[in-house]
């Protein structure tokens, strides 16, 4: 063995822009995900799955070239085949939905939270390895397929916790933005396309930087124009367009229901595949004031596999804008443990004992951790107490004995002298 690889000192961070998770961070992640999941099943969503390898001509064919170029993990297996690690899911569900149309009954109702990866700069809220809400309704056309999406969106924010004050969700009509720009500025599609995911970045880079690709496009003059109408969101020039007025019909149906939208012309996603209506929702915090997530209507993403059309809309919700958003609103509770109380014993002769009650207990679905340490019992009470673990039950001879112990709870001290049937009903208090 070569002696030099065993001095190694192998670095301790993960790989920059992924997380490590220690129980407190899980915690935060399961309440997140428990949230997204009870409200998603409340509309009728069921949960499917996926591998996170996918052929990379699956994300080339759709999901637009900037992404396969400058965001994707792709490689070359042993096989010789170009595989990718899947950066959204969007693709990966067409895939699957086409792959069994002819067995499926329609309307679908899915959901899923997969991990996805972006080669992209790390920063707060954004990283290269994240988890993602995805929920799709696949086989229902229409406004009332639109506004449920929407309405689920708005419903898994509130589940969260935040007020209608903390978010704004902003709706446009895939198309209007590339006939405007033809019109307006007279430019061929891929100068129109350039624009277009141009605008898209517009609250996301400089104004310099903005406006000098502009220039070239468009003109000086055009440019400035453009900017104002984007400042000052001065969207006249659409009021006639029929997808407004299709947009309008939606926000007074949402409306009725309690929810507000914007619309939002020069609203784009970036992503190619989407048909019809789209929305983003957008932190209001003004040191925050960045989309959350979004999503849209995209019917022709199974014509790629060679599968009749299929009217479909859905969104994706990422982990790490969410728990930033609800980090800043002090939105997320306490960590505590999933284990709800330690067994401490006073002697190594004691966990026998402790390890059959603990059995016992766990017939009461509680989770119970005996601590084998044989250390001090004063140690292993500040081990509890470490772990946030809110109860302990010391056991020497005499609780041995008698079958009754101290329940001490370690946020305020107090005790409670109980038999061990009055164990589970006092925890679970």
């Amino acid at each position: 063995m070569n002696k030099k690889l065993d001095k190694r000192k192998l670095e301790t961070k993960p790989y920059k822009g992924v997380r490590d998770f220690y129980p407190p961070d899980m915690a935060i992640q399961n309440y997140i995900f428990g949230k997204m999941r009870k409200i998603t099943e409340s509309f009728g969503y069921v949960e499917y799955g996926a591998s996170i390898l996918e052929p990379t001509e699956l994300y080339e064919a759709k999901s637009g070239e900037e992404l396969i170029k400058e965001q994707t993990y792709s490689f070359i297996d042993r096989g010789g085949r170009n595989v990718t690690l899947r950066p959204e899911m969007t693709p990966t569900i067409a895939r699957i939905i086409a792959g069994k149309r002819q067995e499926l009954s329609f309307p679908l109702r899915w959901y899923s939270i997969p991990n996805a990866f972006r080669y992209e700069r790390p920063q707060r809220g954004r990283v290269r390895e994240h988890w993602q809400l995805n929920a799709d309704l696949f086989g229902a056309d229409g406004i009332d397929a639109d506004a449920e999406i929407i309405s689920l969106a708005e419903q898994i924010l509130k589940e969260l916790g935040a007020k209608n004050t903390d978010f704004e969700i902003k709706i446009n009509f895939i198309g209007i933005l590339t006939r405007y720009l033809k019109t307006e500025f007279k430019l061929d599609d891929k100068n129109t396309n350039t624009l277009i995911k141009t605008m898209d970045k517009y609250e996301k880079i400089s104004q310099e930087d903005f406006e000098k690709i502009t220039n070239d496009i468009i003109g000086k003059e055009k440019s400035a124009k453009l900017l104002k109408s984007l400042k000052e969101k001065n969207f006249e020039e659409f009021s006639s367009y029929k997808e407004i007025k299709y947009l309008e019909e939606l926000k007074n149906k949402l409306s009725k229901s309690g929810i507000s939208i914007t619309i939002s012309p020069f609203l784009t996603r970036g992503f190619d595949y989407y048909t019809g209506m789209v929305f983003e929702v957008y932190d209001t915090d003004t040191e925050n004031n960045r989309s959350l997530f979004g999503g849209g209507r995209y019917d022709n993403l199974l014509e790629i596999f060679g599968a009749k059309k299929i009217p479909a809309v859905g969104f994706g919700m990422g982990d790490a804008p969410i728990q930033n958003f609800l980090e800043r609103r002090n939105l997320i509770p306490k960590y505590t443990s999933s284990t709800n109380l330690m067994l401490c014993a006073l002697d190594s002769k004691n966990i026998p004992y402790a390890q059959n009650l603990a059995k016992e207990l766990r017939s009461n679905n509680l989770n119970i951790a005996v601590n084998l340490s044989n250390k001090k019992i004063g140690e292993q009470i500040k081990t509890a107490d470490k772990q946030n673990i809110p109860f302990v039950i010391c056991i020497g001879e005499k609780e041995e004995k008698t079958d009754k112990f101290k329940i001490k709870k370690l946020a305020t001290g107090e005790e409670t002298e109980a038999n061990k049937n009055e164990i589970a009903d006092i925890i679970k208090l």
